[in-house]
């Protein structure tokens, strides 16, 4: 049978499934059964996926996952972000637009610790927002900044996601990390001038807090006390990787132990909390780990049938620039991520586009910011993404029209971020290509 048909037969029935509310991963491994048994050795094909699957959940690699999980899930319930929060609002608070500005900070800081989107969308619609309603915030522009800077936790290091896309890839994960750092911070600036251009125009969205409210230089500084744990935690975690102590698996571990002694810090080790940590980590790294198993398994099927060696053959063989399939490529994930999670994005795509991004000369782990910048989007797109169910699960009393409205500023700046991270290479290149050698 033709490539081209199998490749239908293979994708629609998959998108048929998706659509009908079938688990992506239950999608992924369903369909590799039944057209393995076609297209592969019949029964005998479930052996081959059992131990493709295995193997591939069984990698070095991939045990950093349940670590970072779990320590995103410690400092999900250590309060740490509210001792952050009073540091942001006693320094920037005279600002116009200044507690918005510093929830991009806390969210990077945040997506420096947890590697996850959703920890900090939840932790600041709790501690962040009613602080800024109070004071006569924009709800609009409070949504769209925590939400926006919720999704920044995939893309600055340690990220889950990340992992995935190096395993998937057969790049470094250290390398992919510290990829992200540049792009990660351009965005954080983006979205502060972004805020403080708007708030210094429209005072109203974001006012400056009064000048009764104004803090001393000494009550300034002693609010930085507040910074310690969480910095600590991130230069464990990231100069263990960069001082070559520690894998970055290994240096999940240490984020662990650091995230531990912080939430004993604050006297948040207790039963209850432990129990809704555990309960995170297992819920998470189930999802995760199916997700892998199916993928697995659809990958196989998609090369034992030549439908990735058609597909790759295909658009190679295009007489176009490959910066016009790049960017094709990159509008696909754009669409998927209005409606699927980006995990699944990850494993249905990689076994088609990895082998074309290298094909046509593109760097992958470039390629990799790339995508995940495209994740950050997914995060917050209309009409599923995650973060802002998340937001509206821990503040009920926001309109979904509100909230789809909310961000899509904010999705026009991590284009802008996408745009400028394609156009200059070296802000994710430079640090893995000139430190991680």
């Amino acid at each position: 049978m033709d490539g081209g048909v199998i490749a239908l037969i293979l994708f629609g029935s998959l998108l048929l499934c998706i659509g009908l509310g079938i688990p992506v991963a239950f999608s992924l491994g369903g369909l590799s059964l039944i057209f393995g048994f076609f297209f592969w050795d019949g029964i005998s094909s479930v052996d081959g996926f059992v131990l493709g699957s295995y193997g591939k959940v069984t990698e070095f690699t991939l045990s950093a996952l349940p670590l970072y999980i779990f320590m995103a899930a410690i400092l999900r319930y250590s309060d740490l972000a509210e001792d952050m929060y009073e540091a942001i609002y006693r320094w920037l608070g005279g600002l116009r637009g200044g507690l918005a500005a510093g929830t991009n900070v806390i969210s990077a800081i945040f997506g420096s610790m947890t590697g996850i989107a959703t920890v900090a969308t939840a932790t600041l619609g709790v501690t962040a927002r009613p602080s800024m309603l109070n004071r006569g915030y924009d709800s609009k522009i409070i949504s769209g900044t925590i939400v926006a800077g919720g999704s920044l936790g995939v893309l600055i290091p340690p990220s889950i996601i990340m992992i995935l896309y190096a395993s998937e890839a057969g790049v470094s994960t250290a390398q992919v990390f510290f990829a992200g750092i540049g792009p990660g911070i351009l965005a954080v600036v983006v979205f502060i001038t972004y805020v403080l251009i708007l708030c210094y125009f429209k005072p109203e969205m974001g006012p400056a807090i009064s000048r009764q409210e104004k803090f001393t230089l000494a009550e300034k500084l002693q609010s930085l006390k507040g910074v310690l744990l969480p910095v600590s935690i991130i230069i464990l975690v990231l100069g263990s990787i960069y001082a070559g102590i520690a894998t970055p698996t290994e240096a999940a571990s240490v984020g662990v132990i650091g995230a531990a002694i912080s939430a004993g810090i604050k006297k948040k080790m207790i039963w209850h909390n432990i129990r809704q940590m555990l309960m995170m980590t297992v819920r998470i790294n189930g999802m995760v780990f199916w997700l892998l198993i199916g993928a697995t398994a659809y990958a196989k099927i998609v090369t034992v049938s030549g439908v990735g060696e058609w597909f790759a053959g295909t658009i190679t063989g295009l007489e176009v620039n490959r910066w016009v399939i790049l960017i094709g490529m990159l509008l696909i994930f754009f669409f998927l991520g209005m409606f699927i999670d980006p995990a699944g994005i990850l494993l249905m795509t990689a076994p088609l586009f990895l082998p074309v991004v290298t094909e046509l000369g593109f760097d992958p782990i470039w390629f990799g910011v790339l995508f995940v910048l495209n994740m950050c989007m997914a995060y917050m797109t209309p009409p599923f993404g995650f973060n802002l169910f998340i937001l509206r699960g821990v503040a009920p009393d926001i309109s979904i029209r509100e909230l789809y409205l909310s961000v899509w500023p904010f999705v026009g700046l991590y284009i802008l971020v996408l745009v400028i991270v394609m156009l200059f290479p070296d802000i994710a290149l430079w640090l893995p290509e000139n430190f991680m050698n």
